[in-house]
């Protein structure tokens, strides 16, 4: 492995810019840094819209590297290609997620479930390059560089910035829904109705199933019906809770903080799976409650690369996009205390047209 300063002098460059936090816990702003420049097998991205994720709020809360550029959901156009790059030309529209790296030849990586991959992934930002060891830098900026194999045509007929969660939210919440099979006959229930939940729905609806959300706030009941549920459920209710009992196929659970699960195993049917994507720092559940009934307690990742093409192509099929609130780059802050409140319905998208570069020279990351 190269040392620091092997990696300074080998390593070429390209100026940039976004918005970061210097430090942990502190509010974002503008910050030059640089980006390395092209492989053969890269284009570059001028990020016209990034969405805004809760993940990017803990990793500034974190124990990150710092200073920390977040953003892992882009829309923007090509604007240089590498030698060897035939999959987009300049000028084309793409869309860049979570994950750009990986070993690539592991037994995920060959399924190109690289979320999975046995060497662990390079995660959009606050990751580190395999090639030269720098920190990758991510969407909240001007421009990204990227490997095309984690790069995806912009899928035709929808608006670009509320594709930009797809990456996220749509492909982590698409992922389990197609591994547990859902579809025409199965009932499913979704826990949440934010940023997740609301793809969740969408997804669940168009693949034929019968959908219903859970949700602790009352006047979240009409809006999970207007999405497309079935039916919603209010989870502080015991009685209508009770009632739910041996019912679901499956049931998908959004929701990050720590909330009681054994209603929700109560509510699965013989050998029925309940899916938690929020992953709280402690689980409250019953193991019992698997027992009885053959239950199963799972997890997911985001979604690889072919999960994701399938994702985008079944979007541009159906219609299916985010809802959006498009702010400015300088509303960034306070927006994430939106987010943590649950004042944003549903995603929060960054229009990066918006974001100037910093006054000060360019420094080196």
């Amino acid at each position: 492995m190269l040392g620091n300063t092997s990696i300074e002098q080998n390593r070429s460059m390209r100026p940039g810019y976004g918005l970061a936090a210097l430090s942990r816990g502190e509010p974002l702003v503008p910050w030059a840094f640089q980006r390395r420049e092209l492989r053969p097998n890269d284009i570059a991205v001028k990020i016209q819209f990034c969405g805004v994720c809760h993940s990017d709020l803990h990793a500034i809360r974190g124990n990150s590297r710092f200073p920390l550029v977040p953003g892992h959901e882009m829309v923007g156009e090509v604007t240089a290609i590498g030698a060897n790059v035939t999959k987009f030309q300049i000028g084309d529209a793409v869309v860049v997620g979570t994950i750009v790296d990986s070993c690539g030849h592991c037994s995920s990586c060959k399924r190109q479930l690289e979320q999975y991959c046995l060497e662990g992934v390079t995660t959009t930002y606050d990751g580190i390059d395999r090639h030269d060891r720098s920190i990758t830098r991510g969407g909240y900026s001007n421009e990204y560089v990227v490997d095309t194999h984690f790069a995806y045509h912009l899928p035709a007929g929808l608006d670009p910035a509320s594709v930009a969660p797809l990456l996220c939210a749509g492909v982590t919440t698409w992922s389990p829904l197609r591994h547990w099979e859902v579809g025409p006959g199965k009932t499913v229930g979704i826990v949440g109705l934010g940023g997740l939940g609301h793809m969740a729905v969408k997804f669940a609806r168009a693949l034929g199933a019968h959908v219903v959300v859970f949700t602790t706030t009352p006047g979240k009941l009409d809006d999970a019906k207007a999405l497309g549920a079935d039916e919603a459920i209010l989870s502080t209710d015991k009685a209508q809770m009770a009632s739910q009992a041996s019912r679901f196929d499956f049931i998908l659970d959004t929701v990050s903080s720590r909330h009681p699960l054994d209603p929700y195993l109560r509510s699965l049917k013989l050998d029925g799976t309940l899916c938690c994507l929020g992953i709280p720092k402690d689980l409250d559940f019953s193991p019992v409650f698997l027992t009885i009934g053959r239950r199963r307690l799972a997890s997911s990742g985001v979604g690889g690369t072919l999960e994701t093409q399938e994702m985008l192509d079944f979007c541009s099929q159906h219609n299916l996009a985010a809802d959006v609130e498009i702010i400015a780059a300088e509303d960034i802050n306070e927006g994430f205390e939106r987010l943590e409140r649950g004042d944003v319905r549903y995603r929060l998208v960054i229009d990066m047209a918006t974001l100037n570069a910093p006054a000060e020279d360019i420094a080196r990351s």
